[in-house]
């Protein structure tokens, strides 16, 4: 039975990842390198509380309940006693693959591992790990209390029962399950990448400003944000890497990534987390910047 969920990485995705856990009543262990980083996470776990306390979602007794199940730690041997580990960090494989050797080595021998990777392939990271039967893939989407999907991606080896043990987890959590197959971004953004990436070869070929393409896509399809608009709130970096592995994995070329992306991520423009994306987010209102 999971009682106590270790969380290593406490950016975006992780400090989400650990807001829903503790919220549901479960102890949580936030792991991340420096003492820096872990209370900027706890503050905004925090802040996001309070937000759903003013939108009536939760009440301040459930905040001040989420975060007394909070804690944090810098050393992944703090995890020694956590019945389920999600990774968070950069999407890089190589990282990933020696977090999970390290891991492996601190944690009981029927603790369950998961990654919450966009795009990498569970096997490969499952067979690195040296627990490849209780390994596999939860990805949570973003921003993950509001969001209600959560993908889960089972490696060759995963075993059934530790598949049906998180899937009821996600229930616990209130959210909904999806299973998908072990290809290249999974399902969610298998399709919504390519369309990102279409709207910046838009962009780049000239057919219309960051501007006309956002509002066409709201008004024109409906969604609630321009798929520039989503794209600096993802990150450039995050969909480059993205698309690369759709790219390099399914080796069609449909997948290729824009010029433009690439050369935005080489400027350091990131997005929303570096103030400038296709969007500069420096003033009140973000202004496009093509």
């Amino acid at each position: 039975m999971i009682k106590t969920v270790g969380i290593i990485g406490a950016g975006q995705m992780g400090r989400g990842i650990a807001h829903v856990f503790a919220l549901s009543g479960f102890d949580v262990l936030l792991c991340d390198v420096g003492k820096k980083e872990l209370d900027a996470a706890v503050k905004a776990i925090g802040q996001n509380l309070d937000r759903q306390i003013k939108k009536k979602r939760i009440k301040p007794a459930d905040k001040t309940k989420a975060l007394k199940n909070i804690k944090t730690v810098k050393d992944l041997k703090g995890l020694a006693k956590c019945d389920l580990v999600i990774e968070s960090i950069v999407e890089d494989e190589a990282l990933k693959g020696e977090l999970f050797k390290k891991l492996d080595k601190i944690l009981k021998k029927d603790a369950i591992l998961a990654s919450n990777t966009s795009s990498i392939s569970i096997t490969r990271l499952a067979a690195i790990s040296g627990r490849s039967g209780r390994f596999l893939g939860i990805h949570f989407m973003n921003p993950v209390p509001l969001m209600e999907l959560v993908e889960l991606i089972r490696g060759i080896a995963t075993e059934d029962a530790v598949f049906q043990e998180i899937r009821d987890l996600v229930g616990k959590l209130g959210k909904t399950a999806v299973m998908t197959e072990d290809f290249p971004a999974f399902v969610v953004n298998r399709i919504l990448l390519p369309m990102i990436n279409e709207a910046i070869y838009t962009l780049y070929e000239g057919v219309g400003s960051v501007d006309a393409i956002d509002t066409a896509m709201r008004l024109g399809a409906n969604h609630p944000m321009g798929p520039l608009e989503l794209a600096d709130f993802i990150g450039l970096d995050i969909c480059l890497s993205i698309i690369t592995v759709l790219y390099e994995g399914l080796a069609d070329n449909k997948y290729r990534p824009c010029p433009l992306l690439v050369k935005y991520v080489e400027a350091g423009w990131l997005g929303r987390k570096t103030n400038r994306g296709f969007y500069d987010y420096q003033g009140k209102t973000p202004v496009p910047t093509r």
